[in-house]
């Protein structure tokens, strides 16, 4: 006959544990919401405090009240970690900019009024966010940058749409490519944007009047013949 396995202590033989109720799911959602944002305010804290190079996971974990190896159930390493910090916003950001595109509106104030989202959101914390652009320029592995990535594609997106309506309205010569110049403008805008993140401080208005000294060279070739 096979070896008895013995009960856990205060196990009663026969006896299933109850499955998670629906309030026992929703407390751990809850639970792991909390250490999520607990985990991105001190290493968005910490990054800007003591800067990148700075600061370890070690460090966050212990800010943010959690285990050394938490941080990591949310992202691959300190890189991720700080794309994590940012994407939440930055892909409302994204949304917000889209909704600025307007078909009827002029090409110059569709671009601008979409980039200028994204300044406003760069402009509320330019240290993290000239951490951010730094460690993507090198760095494009791990979930949070795979998002930090998509939501670029998105903006390089929103500038050839803006382009194509400007081409049906008759703006922009048609025969150009939409693809082609979207990816000039946003291009332009990100060499703009780092310009002016350089600078102390960053003022939102002085990185717009920029960019759009940037656009109007950019569209003034490509006015339709008259």
């Amino acid at each position: 006959m096979g070896a008895k396995v013995a009960a856990k202590p205060g196990a009663k033989a026969g006896i299933v544990p109850p499955r998670p109720t629906g309030e026992d799911k929703g407390r751990r959602a809850r639970n792991k919401e909390d250490k999520l944002r607990r985990i991105k305010a001190a290493a968005r804290t910490l990054f800007i405090s003591k800067g990148y190079d700075a600061t370890n996971m070690r460090e966050i974990a212990q800010r943010a009240g959690v285990a050394l190896g938490t941080p990591f159930s949310y992202a691959a390493d300190k890189r991720d970690l700080l794309f994590l910090t940012v994407n939440d916003e930055l892909e409302d950001a994204a949304v917000r900019a889209a909704e600025a595109v307007k078909e009827g509106a002029p090409v110059r104030d569709n671009l601008l009024n979409a980039f200028r989202v994204v300044y406003e959101f760069f402009g509320r914390e330019p240290g993290l966010a000239r951490l951010t652009l730094r460690e993507m320029q090198f760095y494009q592995n791990g979930p949070q940058a795979e998002r930090f990535l998509k939501t670029r594609e998105r903006m390089i997106a929103l500038a050839v749409h803006s382009i194509a309506i400007a081409q049906r309205n008759g703006e922009i010569a048609k025969e150009e490519d939409a693809a082609v110049v979207g990816m000039v403008v946003f291009s332009s805008f990100q060499m703009a944007v780092r310009l002016w993140l350089m600078r102390q401080p960053a003022r939102v208005t002085d990185g717009m009047r920029e960019l759009a000294a940037f656009v109007d060279v950019i569209l003034k070739g490509l006015q339709e013949p008259r």
